[in-house]
This record gives C-alpha cells, structure tokens and sequence, in this order.
C-alpha cells in the first residue's frame, strides 16, 4: 500500500484492512462499522476496500450525508488513485443533463469503478452492473430505508457493506433513540 499512499498505515489501519479482505473473501454479506476519530484515516482504509472489490471485478460506492463531505471524499480518493487506470465518478444533486446520464451508462455498463456520491446513489435511475462493496459514511444521518436502498442495487446477491462514523456508537445510540 505505501507505493500508492505514500505514507505507512498505522497499526490498527493494517488490522482493519486485512479483517475486511477476509470479510470480503467469504460467501455472506460483510456488514461492518468502521468507527474512528475525525483525521484517522476511514477513508484511506475504504480506498484500500474499494480497490479490493475493484481487483476481484466489482464495482464500489461511497454515500456520504453531504455534497461538501462527499467532494472531500471524492478529491481525497482521486488524489491517492491519480498514477492508477482507475474510473471513479462523482454523483450528487448537483450534476445534471448529459454529464449525469454519462455517469448512469458508466455504472450499468461497468465502465465506472468507483462512484462517490450523496442520497443521489440510491435514486432508481442508478443501477450498476456489479455493486460489490456499498460504503456509507456517517450512516445515521441516514434513514433505514434510504440504506436499505443501496443494498438493494445489486439484483443477484446484495453488496458487502461498510459503514464508518467518527460518532462513537452510545451517542448514536442516543440519538436513534432521541
């Protein structure tokens, strides 16, 4: 990973990693939380995710609440792939005509490997020829059936799931409660 990071990845980021390349190598469904402080890098072990799914011929998604969060994500990621032959789009509310109907066809074609992206990823128009990791971050700004959704966007089984949060779980706990 450092030839692409540029960076070692800390203890705890490498012991994640390799528990996700195992969830992903098996026959059931991952459904994984990933909670970490702000600057602590969920994303980078995401990335690391995606390309997983990526190398074994499925695509990848990344939903966050927000477009701001969602571009920083997007311009991150694009950042750490920019000496790879990788094809990561960006989706939101925001991109409309023919640059959104370019993204559609690259999904449902699998031309697209990685879409980055707000609740515009679990729209009906959207539909991917081989979802194989659907990731959400900061999930509970999110309604049940809105992930719901995005698992749903895979018609013969439905995509491992990763879901990160700087929030640690008693809060959120508190606040599904609430």
């Amino acid at each position: 990973y450092n030839h692409l990071l540029g960076f070692e990845l800390t203890s705890a980021q490498k012991r994640v990693v390799k528990e996700i390349m195992a969830d992903l190598g098996k026959t059931t469904q991952m459904n994984r939380l990933l909670q970490g402080d702000v600057g602590s890098g969920k994303t980078i072990v995401a990335l690391l995710s995606m390309l997983i799914a990526i190398d074994n011929g499925f695509q990848a998604c990344l939903m966050a609440p927000t477009e701001i969060l969602a571009q920083q994500h997007y311009a991150s990621i694009m950042s750490s792939l920019s000496d790879m032959e990788i094809r990561v789009a960006f989706l939101s509310g925001s991109v409309k005509g023919k640059a959104r109907k370019v993204i559609f066809d690259g999904l449902q074609d699998g031309s697209i490997d990685i879409v980055i992206g707000t609740h515009a990823l679990i729209e009906d128009k959207v539909v991917f020829k081989h979802l194989g990791l659907a990731i959400v971050d900061e999930q509970h700004r999110f309604g049940v059936a809105q992930r719901a959704s995005l698992w749903k966007k895979n018609d013969a089984l439905a995509p491992h799931i990763l879901v990160m949060t700087a929030t640690p779980i008693p809060r959120t706990l508190a606040m599904t409660l609430y």
